[in-house]
Parts: structure tokens; sequence; C-alpha cells
């Protein structure tokens, strides 16, 4: 890992994830988190103030230096949290051990997505909930074609994130079920599409 990396994106991160048109959307899909839940892709935390009355959350963030930028709002928290250094690919967790497993804006970076959700149905209970929200490729065709020109640079700058990948089919895939899904532009940032959701297990 080089010093773009550790020094300058995890800080350039924790800045985006706080465009305030992410609020609306965390506190729709939040509220319907509960029991023991595993957040994939925790970044630096600033999902903790949204969830409702969980019973603990594990937090699992490959990069050492998001979690440690999450500290003081984990000192927050009205809830037990365990942090996970792990991959979505390979989460240190029994078969059926969470109720619910949360992704907000990380499926988009993961190198093996089909991999992470095949784990998120492994460790989930059954009728346990995976709730989302992603960005991935755009409805719009013209648009489509531009989010794959600014892949390769996002890639590079932005934690490995792709801002072409058809969520919609990645979730469909995955052998989860009674999926609700919705998209929609971004207001206000054409280029990122949003998909939200849930599946069950």
């Amino acid at each position: 890992m080089g010093l773009y990396d550790t020094y300058v994106l995890p800080r350039l991160l924790d800045r985006d994830m706080q465009w305030e048109g992410h609020e609306k959307d965390r506190a729709d899909i939040l509220k319907d988190a509960a029991g023991i839940v595993l957040e994939i892709g925790f970044g630096s935390g600033l999902n903790i103030p949204s969830y409702p009355a969980i019973s603990m959350l594990y937090a699992l963030e490959p990069s050492k230096e998001l979690w440690e930028l999450a500290a003081e709002r984990v000192s927050d928290a009205k809830f037990p949290i365990t942090y996970l250094k792990a991959s979505a690919e390979h989460i240190p967790l029994p078969d059926h051990s969470v109720d619910t497993v949360v992704s907000t804006w990380t499926l988009c970076s993961i190198p093996d997505p089909r991999k992470a959700l095949a784990e998120v149905r492994r460790v989930l209970r059954p009728d346990g909930s995976f709730i989302f929200v992603e960005h991935g490729l755009s409805s719009s065709k013209r648009m489509a074609v531009l989010q794959k020109l600014l892949t390769p640079p996002s890639r590079l700058f932005c934690g490995n994130c792709y801002l072409d990948r058809d969520i919609g089919v990645l979730v469909r895939e995955s052998g989860l079920s009674q999926i609700k899904l919705e998209t929609f532009p971004e207001e206000g940032r054409p280029i990122f599409f949003s998909y939200r959701g849930v599946a069950k297990a």
C-alpha cells in the first residue's frame, strides 16, 4: 500500500461519504437494521448515528486507517461494536450468525462482489436481511458510456471504485430472495446512479 492509499485516500473517502445527499439514504435503509448486525465496508463509521437500537455491530473494514478515523464515532455509539479487519470476500464469522447485513456504497469497490454476496448469504440467519444502498451502472445509455470511461481513473484514485457495476444483476444472481430494489440518479451528481433495497437470506 502506497503513501496515497495510506494517508490521503482514507481522508478523501471520509469527506466524500459525508456528502449531505447520503444522509437520507442512510436514514431510509438503516431504520430496518435489527439484532446482530454486520456492516461490510464500515469505513469511518458514518452510519453509526443512523442505526436504531440494535444488539451489536460487527464493523468489517480492511483499512486500518479508516477504522482509526472512526474512533470518536465508535466511542459515542450506543451499542457494542466489534472490529473485523477483513475483506467481504472472507467474512470471519460462522454460518447463520447475524440478523442483518448492511452495505452502504461498498459493492462498487470490492474486488470480487459475487464472492462477497455469497459470504453475505452464508452469514445471514434464515430470513435475515441484507439492506443496501450502492451506486452503479446508470439506466441512461449516454451516462453509462461516460461511467465506463471514468471507471479506470476512479479505480486508481478512489479505492478501486467501479462506477459501472450493475448492482441489480449482482444482487439478483446472489441467491438472495424477496429482493426489493429501487434505482435513481443521485441528485446533483448525475455520474452516480443509486441502487437501494433489501433482500432476504
